[in-house]
């Protein structure tokens, strides 16, 4: 499997989960759940994308 797409799927749900823990109790340092789920996007994107020469 591919390691990118790993890591985006990792990013993004543990983002996601602190992201909804920082609404019910605020904790030091949850600004970096947001970070993390753009950094989960990003290797999403990255993950998804075609090779040049690779069937789509």
């Amino acid at each position: 499997m591919n390691r990118s797409l790993v890591a985006g799927i990792a990013f993004t749900v543990l983002g996601l989960a602190g992201y909804l823990v920082g609404l019910v109790a605020p904790y030091p340092g949850r600004a970096f759940s947001i970070t993390g789920v753009m950094v989960g996007i990003t290797f999403l994107a990255i993950g998804n994308a075609t090779q040049p020469g690779e069937p789509e």
